[in-house]
């Protein structure tokens, strides 16, 4: 047979993959394994936005949809983006994805020439280099200082002839934290000085915990050099619909939706519905779940602080970062294998020594898994 792909060969397996598999593989055999490594709610997705679905299905909304997403769902979207984050967005600035993932690879795709640079701020989300990587792009790794997780004037120093786009993600997967106006400002001048293009991932802007979440297109004249990308999985626990959007400069739109014409054509019909009601709903859904991941996060973050661990800032998203002594992978295999708790180590967002936990489940399953990994601490 014939070599496959060397662009997809040559794209590392997910540093977590044993200890993933590990994980499941001792749930089969009815080991109780408290998983804190995935980033999903735990919240099922409130009732009126699957009735919107369900509504939608029973009258007929099966066939194909426009491309860039139903006219309801991107009116919807261009109105929240006007109120909420601060930047004017005409429906023909918006494209509705199979999830943020299809945002950020679409965006990626349809601004990236081959050999050209992207600037990714560590500890980044796992699927950031691969999709640069994909689209033939050269990732540039910056990592920021684990004091402030804040960029700094070091940043400039990442900027070469070949750099074409920055992506930034506030709150941050994993690190929790949220980028400051002044941080937000440097990265806004920093692609005015040089012509450079940004992707914000803001998909967990709306969990935030005493720190505002301001949208990178707000800021001077970012709004015309800046993709944003966002979604409903983690706001409205709707991972499973695959639903997400991108807003940005009509030109990259376009360029946009020739990716999604001929790749996935657009997403699932009558979940675009729900989005609507999502949306337009009533959102008091969106802020009891808030309260309860501050809740878990105020537990988790005070247990870990009495257990001696560095935990980063923790202001935004579902997690605690925690700095861990020797190799973050074999730390994690040892806590999923001696106390029977899954997280996922550091190595997957480029930042070795970290352990990424997820407080997305309940308080009774937290302070079970505080507890073994105390133990765990105790006997290592």
């Amino acid at each position: 047979m014939r070599n496959l792909s060397d662009k997809i060969s040559g794209l590392a397996p997910s540093a977590t993959i044993e200890i993933s598999n590990r994980a499941k593989q001792m749930q089969r055999e009815g080991i109780d394994v408290i998983s804190l490594s995935i980033g999903e709610p735990d919240f099922d997705t409130p009732q009126h936005i699957r009735d919107a679905c369900i509504s939608a299905l029973m009258r007929g909304e099966t066939h194909y949809a426009p491309s860039n997403g139903i006219p309801e769902l991107l009116d919807a979207i261009a109105g929240k983006i006007e109120a909420e984050n601060a930047f004017s967005c005409a429906p023909e600035q918006v494209i509705v994805t199979c999830g943020a993932k299809s945002a950020l690879y679409e965006a990626v795709e349809a601004v990236i020439n081959p050999g050209e640079e992207v600037i990714v701020l560590d500890p980044s989300w796992v699927s950031y280099e691969p999709i640069v990587r994909i689209a033939g792009g050269r990732p540039v790794h910056h990592l920021l200082s684990s004091d402030t997780f804040q960029p700094d004037d070091s940043l400039q120093e990442r900027v070469t002839p070949r750099t074409k786009m920055i992506v930034i993600n506030s709150p941050s997967n994993p690190s929790g934290a949220v980028l400051e106006k002044k941080s937000l400002k440097l990265v806004a001048d920093l692609c005015e000085d040089y012509d450079i293009f940004a992707v914000s991932d803001e998909i967990y802007e709306k969990l935030t915990y005493g720190k505002e979440h301001v949208s990178l297109a707000s800021i001077g004249d970012m709004a015309g050099r800046c993709i944003t990308v966002n979604g409903f999985s983690k706001a409205y626990a709707m991972t499973g619909w695959r639903l997400g959007y991108a807003v940005a400069p009509p030109e990259i739109i376009r360029e946009m939706s020739k990716v999604q014409q001929h790749t996935v054509s657009h997403p699932t019909t009558f979940a675009m519905y729900g989005g609507v009601a999502a949306l337009v709903g009533d959102n008091s859904c969106v802020e009891i779940m808030r309260k309860e991941f501050r809740r878990r996060r105020d537990f988790l973050v005070a247990e870990l602080l009495l257990m001696g661990f560095v935990v980063a800032p923790a202001d935004g998203a579902f997690y605690a970062y925690v700095r861990v002594d020797g190799d973050d992978i074999e730390v994690a295999r040892r806590w999923l294998e001696k106390g029977r708790v899954a997280v996922t180590p550091g190595s997957a967002f480029h930042t070795p020594g970290w352990e990424r936990i997820s407080y997305a489940t309940s308080i009774g399953r937290l302070e079970e898994a505080v507890a073994r990994i105390r133990l765990c601490q105790r006997t290592s």
